[in-house]
């Protein structure tokens, strides 16, 4: 076992960290603020290869193994939890479903582009009958000569009012269960009958749109069609479980944020004529917050580990994800309860922090969801 990074991870952790100081920290709180999609700066992540970090150069991407992606991912988080987000819905969702399942054509055309950070991608899976019983899906994908016809709505789709690409789950066989559902590539410039009826105003997550989306007689060619009719909710758990990981990324990040800036605070705040930081207490506060995000660290690299060597790794994933949540709240509540009644207030960003982590234990599988899968898992050894 090595648990130093190689250099390559080094240069990657450092070039990654040094944008997120100069470039996304300072307007954090203004994106929080505005919640506008942060353009510009996804152009500038673009550049630095950051929006393609695990697909191959040739097409696009930056050829990066899955531990430093992480490693990456967990840096943008620590600077905004609403850049993590759409970085992990655009690469590990909709890019991946097009790494993984798509075919040569359909790579070249719609995967290049995505990994290059030209196009931007979403992944609609949830309706709002169907979030974690995928099968209770109402959209439907009917045949008609060479094209498809969508009919249906999504709902929660992070990036889904900007992206140029969307990965989307339809049933093309409503009376098969799970083995009647497929995946398309849908453009929302191209193809008529896309419509964005709005975004959702969250707690947290901030300048990372959350559409709902509406499909009326939306024709898409079949050659759109990712795989094989059937195999869509294979697809979909396949890829949900690798963005697994990049979500235990992101509330690695999140964590490290609350808790670089609640120590920072403990240093500076006096009471009682010495920094808060001497009690006891608030050293007691600090070492678990450290301790919890190093674990939940180390989870995330295990499984990242087990994915790059072609393992099983649904356990793993389920379990970095679920404890880097819960984690990532917990750190941030303290961070909270460490500044005291200005953890409560908007001029500090504690409570940005609080706000963001919570829906790590939300999106891409609930905390109640993962501890079913873990337990299957486990009895299926």
């Amino acid at each position: 076992m090595d648990f130093g990074l190689s250099p390559e991870q080094q240069q990657i952790r450092d070039m990654v960290s040094e944008f997120v100081d100069e470039e996304i920290v300072p307007v954090a709180d203004e994106i929080d603020h505005d919640d506008e999609f942060p353009s510009d700066l996804i152009d500038e992540m673009a550049k630095l290869g950051l929006m393609g970090m695990p697909f191959p150069e040739e097409y696009g991407g930056a050829g990066l193994d899955y531990h430093s992606y992480a490693i990456g991912l967990e840096e943008i988080s620590r600077g905004s939890g609403g850049l993590g987000t759409i970085v992990a819905a655009h690469t590990s969702l909709a890019g991946n479903m097009l790494y993984e399942f798509g075919d040569d054509d359909q790579k070249e055309e719609y995967l290049t582009p995505l990994a290059a950070g030209d196009d931007i991608g979403a992944f609609a899976l949830s309706e709002a009958g169907a979030g974690s019983d995928v099968p209770a899906m109402d959209t439907t994908a009917e045949k008609d000569g060479d094209e498809y016809v969508l009919n249906g709505g999504k709902l929660w789709i992070s990036n889904g009012s900007v992206a140029d690409t969307v990965t989307v789950f339809a049933k093309t066989d409503p009376d098969a269960g799970n083995k009647g559902i497929s995946s398309f590539i849908v453009r929302p410039e191209e193809d008529d009958g896309f419509i964005v009826e709005g975004t959702e105003e969250k707690l947290g997550d901030k300048g990372c749109p959350t559409a709902e989306l509406r499909f009326d007689g939306l024709r898409i060619p079949e050659d759109r069609r990712l795989g094989d009719e059937g195999e869509g909710f294979v697809h979909a758990l396949k890829t949900l479980n690798g963005g697994r990981i990049t979500i235990a990324a992101r509330g690695v990040g999140i964590a490290r944020a609350a808790f670089e800036e609640a120590r920072d605070y403990a240093t500076e705040r006096e009471q009682f004529g010495q920094p808060i930081g001497e009690f006891q207490s608030i050293k007691h506060k600090l070492a678990d917050m450290d301790t919890k995000i190093q674990a939940a660290k180390l989870l995330m690299h295990k499984a990242a580990d087990k994915k790059i060597r072609g393992e099983n790794y649904i356990k793993d994933a389920s379990q970095a994800k679920l404890y880097a949540s819960e984690v990532s709240r917990e750190v941030a509540n303290e961070g909270i309860q460490i500044h005291g009644g200005y953890g409560y207030t908007k001029d500090f960003a504690a409570q940005r922090f609080y706000r963001d982590a919570k829906l790590n234990e939300i999106y891409e599988g609930t905390s109640e969801v993962l501890r079913n899968t873990i337990g299957d898992q486990l009895l299926e050894q």
